[in-house]
C-alpha cells in the first residue's frame, strides 16, 4: 500500500520560514519524479516544485528564489524548504509523484502565513 505522509506545516508570520517533509512508503521512491503541490481555498491545486530522479529541480514562478525542494532516496523523503513566506502561500501542501497518481494523494499539511 502506497502512503505519502506530509508534515511540517503550521502558522508563520510573513517573511518567516517552514520546512515541509513528505515520507513515502510502498513505492520504489528513487524511480519517481516527485513534486510538491498546494491548494488554496477556492483555487485549483497547483504544482509548486518538482525534483527529478537525478535531482534536477523546477519551480513555479511564484516561489522561485524562495522555496527549495530536495530529496533523500535513502530515506524515501522529499522536503520543501520555504523561506520569505507570503500570505499568498497559505494553502494545504501535498506531495505526489509527477505526473500525479490519484491514489497517492495524502491528507496534506496546512501552511498559514499571517500576522
Amino acid at each position: 500500500q502506497v502512503q505519502l505522509v506530509e508534515s511540517g506545516g503550521g502558522l508563520v508570520q510573513p517573511g518567516g520560514s517552514l520546512r515541509l517533509s513528505c515520507a513515502a512508503s510502498g513505492i520504489i521512491f528513487r524511480a519517481y519524479v516527485m513534486g510538491w503541490f498546494r491548494q488554496a481555498p477556492g483555487k485549483q491545486r497547483e504544482l509548486v516544485a518538482r525534483i527529478s530522479i537525478g535531482g534536477s529541480t523546477n519551480y513555479a514562478d511564484s516561489v522561485k528564489g524562495r522555496f527549495t525542494i530536495s530529496r533523500d532516496n535513502a530515506e524515501n523523503t522529499v522536503a520543501l524548504q520555504m523561506n520569505s513566506l507570503k500570505p499568498e502561500d497559505t494553502a494545504v501542501y501535498y506531495c505526489n509523484t509527477d505526473p500525479t497518481i490519484r491514489a497517492y494523494w495524502g491528507q496534506g499539511t496546512q501552511v498559514t502565513v499571517s500576522s
